[in-house]
């Protein structure tokens, strides 16, 4: 199965899918609700993502006031195992702190949709709908600090401050999706 890349300037697909907080979520809530939202393609064994919570979380602590909020959706194929499962989700979120939605993706549509091929991978979207940023988050998932080369960051405060977002993507680096059946 071929996986269709949305591309920076294309509608974001619109989607509607459980949280571990046991309620749906649907984008256009969201983009009724926030001038730009982030979503992120994560799962909860991936070494990446152990990485990338803590910047996650303070992109969203320092964004949130500004009208953004950051979506994460796990699309992982959990094939019957723990390590990927909603009560694995929860645990991960309740762990970790996280303090933005956490989603799961059972059909794995909206990762095929977006295009997402690895986790983490990230995307930005505007009030509009319009993705405006893809890509990888940064250039150094070893360290907490979110330094000059946090594409995802500062492409979050360009696009607040309505100045232009660059680079509007780059490629993004991580661990395969667990795609159902092995197949992308």
């Amino acid at each position: 199965m071929d996986v269709n890349k949305s591309c920076v300037g294309d509608y974001a697909p619109d989607f509607e899918i459980p949280g571990i907080d046991k309620q749906v979520h649907h984008l256009g809530r969201y983009l009724n609700n926030f001038q730009a939202i982030g979503v992120v393609f994560i799962g909860n064994s991936f070494p990446y993502v152990a990485e990338y919570v803590d910047k996650l979380k303070k992109i969203q602590t320092e964004f949130a006031s500004q009208e953004f909020t950051l979506i994460a959706i796990n699309s992982n194929d959990s094939g019957g195992t723990i390590e990927e499962s909603f009560e694995a989700m929860q645990n991960f979120a309740q762990e970790r702190k996280l303090n933005f939605p956490y989603l799961r993706d059972p059909t794995q549509d909206v990762a095929k949709s977006f295009g997402a091929e690895v986790i983490p991978e990230a995307f930005l979207i505007n009030s509009q709908a319009v993705i405006c940023y893809s890509g990888k988050i940064d250039d150094a998932p070893e360290s907490i600090d979110l330094d000059a080369n946090s594409y995802f960051r500062n492409s979050i405060s360009a696009l607040l401050a309505g100045t232009e977002i660059s680079p509007t993507s780059t490629k993004p680096v991580g661990e395969p999706i667990k795609w159902r059946g092995n197949k992308k």
